[in-house]
């Protein structure tokens, strides 16, 4: 276990205010009436920062990489997912014990990993996989890899045991296997980043950024226009795709010619129909962007019978989306937040916690944000 890193500063957070900071424990983010509606507020308190130096090792694997994240109330533990793609151990997912509480978040323990299956039953050989994201369901974990744009490996979204072994997978719609000409299907590393169940049962599945069929990627001046897909979790079925719009790059590298970009890491279901999601990016020489939404699937456009979103003169009504926060904007500096989950701390206080991925890189770390849950849409 390592010690916590705690931040200082102060006051409450509404949804507009420029001059606040959050970074004391228990300052509150209080977001009353998203889209105007009072019944979606959100309200939530900070309890902390906890970090775990790249490098640290876990029963000989290096722990790393960790994308998505998803609480298990049948251990209280948490399940994170590692976005290694074999190349320093077999694609994993990690057994957490968080240490939080009203009280604020004191530490992470890895307890364990476990090794996930391909279909045959074997560890997934090296840069076959992309894991991003995790998600415990009725019938098993689910869980969604990127695939490899440049090797032509389709994303994909299956369902494994708690052993990790193979049990299922969804099927792909069309459209998104990627192409040798890059005419349509997924950008390389912009695919399944972000998988949520909906109160209903729905599984909702984003991508990190748009298909190449649907137009640019982000750039400092324009959005883009990423699909999430709506399935049917017990029997597969597709039933919908709508349209997330992806906000432009909200920071500029230092230099120009620099590197920056942006783009969705994961998503959260709050309800039937609203849903937080993470924007998040890197400009070169400055350090990251995360900014916290939500959004609205009321209302959004049914577009999975449309091939592409740049080549329609259908009208599409996207999904609304509001800011409920933005990280470095509290006074926090995050490093590439990748994952989130409502989770239940051992004293019972309902929370948040976000998780980083480090991409095993000694300049960053795995880090976790941890809020109290004082209200939201339930």
């Amino acid at each position: 276990m390592l010690k916590p890193s705690l931040m200082t500063a102060a006051a409450v957070f509404l949804l507009g205010s420029v001059a606040a900071r959050a970074t004391d424990i228990g300052s509150v983010i209080d977001v009353p009436c998203p889209f105007g509606d009072c019944k979606a507020g959100v309200s939530l308190s900070y309890l902390g920062e906890y970090d775990i130096p790249t490098g640290f090792m876990e029963n000989g694997v290096e722990v790393g990489g960790l994308s998505g994240i998803d609480f298990d109330p049948s251990t209280g533990h948490y399940i994170s997912i590692s976005d290694d793609r074999s190349e320093k151990a077999p694609a994993r997912f990690y057994d957490l014990d968080i240490d939080v509480s009203a009280a604020g978040l004191k530490g992470v323990t890895v307890l364990d990993h476990v090794t996930l299956k391909d279909k045959n039953g074997q560890p997934f050989a090296i840069r076959t996989v992309d894991s991003e994201s995790i998600r415990i369901g009725k019938d098993g974990i689910y869980w969604s890899s990127e695939g490899d744009g440049k090797a032509l490996l389709p994303p994909f979204v299956r369902v494994a045991n708690r052993d990790g072994s193979f049990v299922r997978e969804l099927p792909l719609p069309a459209g998104f296997a990627p192409t040798a000409d890059k005419s349509t299907g997924i950008r390389d590393n912009l695919a399944f980043e972000d998988l949520t169940f909906l109160s209903g049962g729905d599984l909702l599945v984003g991508m990190e950024s748009a298909l190449y069929q649907d137009g640019p990627m982000t750039t400092l001046t324009n959005g883009a226009l990423a699909r999430l897909i709506r399935y049917d979790a017990a029997t597969g079925e597709q039933k919908a795709q709508y349209v997330y719009p992806v906000s432009p790059i909200p920071q500029a590298a230092a230099k120009p010619g620099g590197w920056s970009d942006f783009g969705m890491s994961e998503i959260l279901a709050l309800d039937d129909r609203h849903v937080l999601s993470i924007e998040r990016g890197y400009a070169q020489d400055v350090g990251n962007s995360v900014v916290i939404n939500m959004f609205d699937l009321e209302g959004a456009t049914d577009i999975s019978n449309i091939p592409s979103l740049a080549k329609t003169d259908q009208r599409i009504v996207p999904v609304r989306k509001t800011q409920v926060m933005d990280l470095r904007a509290l006074g926090l500096a995050p490093d590439n937040i990748e994952g989130v989950s409502f989770g239940k701390a051992k004293d019972g206080t309902d929370v948040l916690i976000f998780v980083a991925d480090n991409n095993f890189n000694p300049t960053q770390k795995t880090q976790f944000f941890a809020f109290k849950v004082i209200h939201r849409p339930q």
